[in-house]
């Protein structure tokens, strides 16, 4: 294990300098849409928030001197596993501030020393990490458009799929997630999000038999791009058995093209496909809003979401623009769901910059500004569920581009303030996705080609 002190590589696109903003008006906005009182506390939080029942608060941040262009990826979440990992037995979920060698647990397990980094593999740009179902291997993706299998001899010679001849791989496009189907052993069937050489948005199906692919692919959705950046990224199966898929804004700069409060398009939303027909994405029955395809609304960049099965929550880190970065947590369940773009950036006004109506939104449980440890561009992300580390079983863990900082704080209400280890595992540089394996256990994936595998020092 080592503790890794990389700075981050230069970016590819410049990042446009903006001061720290002046502590903020507050506005209260009426109650919004969630389904569950959600409060929501923390040192990076220049205002709280309290949904459903209570009164939503939203500060006004000082006008933003313009754009800050997300770095080369917007800046997980890797598809859930084939199965559940067991709940490992500990008597108290520490707090997310606590010095985690001080948490008394019922395992068997030496105390806790500390969290450290292991790299397991390089590659150009990995993009996104999952396990193969049904095997004991991960499946690591390349941003320029290829699946490589990773097992216990280290990473395959050979990509298991490459489809970079059909892959525009250039700033914040390329491959961009991939997901296995619940019945993978049985069906074989393998999706992936890319970007088209046109830079259209595709979703393709692939037949996976015996260990080997049809590159050919079906492509199931595809939608014209109005800009090459937000593109979004994740893909990722729900507990209701649909395909749901993160897509931007549309790119540019200030939501320029008006989709984030648009119910009848697919940019800047979540999307929810029905995918029981093999080669065929239908929307998925009971979808609210006026673009079939169209889950919730709201977004700006979700980069990175991953929906954790045994709380039935849906955990979002949406790209904020000119300050704020933010983190949004929903029953997976709850239709219609609106997380405020552009009305909204992270906790805080956005358009109009004051007095703006947060009525029916669903606002962030955490929200870092720029100003926070180089903060620019926020990487979810994964909920431990492994065993390994039972301090941190219900986390959400994430990072940041910029940052590379990790972070986590517990999923369960009420949401407390992060906890941070970049003291125990050092700066992972520019940390674009996370993933994890069949046993719960969390890989972090950089820019600069490291496969990261999170450890517990109990020496």
């Amino acid at each position: 294990m080592r503790r890794l002190t990389t700075a981050p590589i230069v970016l590819v696109l410049a990042m446009a300098a903006c001061g720290a903003p002046e502590e903020p008006d507050v506005v209260t906005a009426p109650p919004t849409t969630a389904s569950a009182s959600t409060s929501t506390t923390g040192a990076a939080m220049l205002a709280t928030t309290t949904t459903s029942e209570a009164t939503a608060t939203v500060g006004d941040p000082e006008e933003g001197s313009g754009e800050v262009t997300d770095p080369t990826v917007p800046t997980d979440d890797a598809e859930e596993g084939s199965g559940e990992v067991a709940e490992p037995t500990v008597s108290t979920q520490p707090p997310s501030t606590a010095d985690p060698s001080e948490v008394t647990t019922t395992t068997t397990l030496p105390p806790l020393r500390s969290l450290g980094y292991r790299e397991v593999a390089t590659l150009p740009f990995p993009i996104d990490l999952a396990p193969v179902p049904g095997t004991s291997l991960l499946l690591i993706a390349s941003k320029e458009g290829r699946l490589w299998m990773y097992g216990d001899g280290g990473l395959a010679d050979n990509p298991f799929l490459d489809i970079s001849d059909r892959v525009r791989n250039r700033g914040e496009q390329g491959l961009l997630g991939f997901a296995f189907h619940p019945d993978f052993p049985d069906s074989g069937r393998l999706f992936v999000h890319y970007s088209a050489l046109n830079g259209d948005t595709v979703l393709a199906e692939y037949a996976v038999t015996d260990d080997a692919v049809d590159a050919n692919g079906t492509v199931l959705f595809r939608l014209a791009q109005p800009a090459p950046n937000h593109n979004g990224g994740t893909i990722a199966f729900g507990p209701d058995g649909y395909l749901y898929m993160g897509l931007g804004d549309g790119g540019g700069a200030n939501d320029q093209f008006g989709h984030g409060q648009n119910d009848g398009t697919p940019l800047g939303a979540l999307l929810r496909f029905d995918v029981s027909a093999p080669g065929v994405a239908s929307p998925a029955p009971g979808n609210p809003f006026r673009a079939p395809n169209v889950w919730s609304i709201g977004l700006r960049n979700p980069w990175r979401f991953v929906i954790d099965h045994p709380s039935g929550l849906i955990v979002i880190a949406d790209v904020g623009q000119n300050h704020f970065e933010e983190v949004s947590v929903a029953p997976a369940a709850a239709a219609g769901v609106n997380y405020g773009w552009p009305i909204t950036e992270g906790l805080h006004c956005f358009e109009p910059p004051t007095g703006c109506d947060a009525s029916g939104q669903t606002l962030p449980v955490l929200e870092v500004p720029h100003t926070d440890s180089g903060t620019c561009s926020i990487t979810g992300g994964v909920v431990y569920r492994g065993a390994e580390i039972p301090e941190l079983y219900g986390h959400y863990l994430f990072s940041d581009y910029c940052g590379g900082y990790l972070r986590s704080f517990p999923i369960d209400e009420p949401f407390e303030e992060p906890y941070d280890w970049t003291d125990q595992v050092g700066n992972a540089g520019q940390v674009v996705a996370f993933g994890t394996d069949h046993a719960g256990e969390v890989y972090v994936l950089t820019a600069s080609g490291s496969v990261l595998r999170l450890e517990a020092d109990r020496g």
